[in-house]
């Protein structure tokens, strides 16, 4: 009977370990955009320009053969809700010709935006959310281009404890093919710290990020009139497309305890 008991208690124990144990929510059903808002530039909210943002084969791609220019129509894909602690997971991959009329830059270019403002608090011609840019980048063929890098739109973060206010951190990942799916993953944990991995792999951490209300190419100033908070404790996570042709798959979010 003591026996009995014992093993009972046991997977009582085992099953409800198991039934608190994280899981993985699919951000992205494979199917179409549920769940999610467009932002394009000089187009208004939720506009799917020429089809920028479609779904096909279970792939979330970002595709421009509906456009005659780019005319700098920066777009992204938000999230309908914002996320403070979590881990969010995606894999990437490079496809086709850039904009002929996009900057050189955006050449085998894209990203992911942590903490970004809502879509409906942006301007109507403003190219860029304020966030946290998880860079997303591909071999050019001219040397060296690790991907997982941070930008800040309209922010400031902590790195090695001092304030860092240049626009871009390089991560210490490798160099990809284009056509090569590409692991990205990102540990967010609010205001304390943020943790960039590829492939598994951590390439780049800071803390600490802030809104720059000096910033105009995504003005912050207007989040810090309207009374938000200047530190960064959450947002919505946004997709990238910026002229380039890049595809999405398996895009899942984890919550983290507070």
């Amino acid at each position: 009977m003591i026996r009995s008991a014992c093993a009972a208690f046991f997977a009582l124990i085992v099953s409800t370990a198991l039934a608190e144990e994280p899981k993985w929510i699919p951000l992205f059903n494979g199917k179409d955009l549920t769940g999610w808002t467009i932002k394009i530039a000089k187009r208004p909210l939720g506009e799917n320009f020429a089809n920028t943002f479609r779904v096909e084969d279970g792939i979330l791609k970002v595709s421009y053969d509906g456009y005659e220019k780019f005319d700098q129509q920066y777009g992204h894909l938000f999230t309908n809700l914002a996320y403070s602690h979590y881990i969010l997971r995606m894999e990437y991959r490079f496809t086709g010709a850039m904009m002929a009329d996009a900057p050189k830059y955006v050449n085998l270019n894209s990203g992911v935006m942590l903490h970004a403002q809502p879509p409906q608090s942006m301007r109507f011609d403003q190219g860029f959310p304020s966030s946290l840019e998880m860079q997303f980048l591909a071999d050019e063929g001219k040397g060296p281009r690790p991907t997982g890098n941070l930008c800040t739109p309209g922010t400031h973060v902590e790195m090695a404890g001092q304030l860092f206010t240049k626009h871009i951190a390089k991560s210490s990942s490798p160099t990809f093919p284009a056509e090569e799916w590409v692991r990205a993953e990102m540990e967010v944990r609010g205001h304390d710290v943020i943790i960039h991995r590829i492939n598994g792999v951590e390439v780049l951490r800071y803390q600490h990020p802030v809104l720059d209300p000096a910033c105009t190419i995504a003005p912050a100033s207007d989040i810090t009139a309207a009374g938000g908070d200047v530190k960064l404790s959450y947002g919505h996570i946004a997709l990238q497309a910026e002229g380039q042709p890049v595809w999405f798959r398996k895009i899942e979010l984890m919550p983290l305890e507070k």
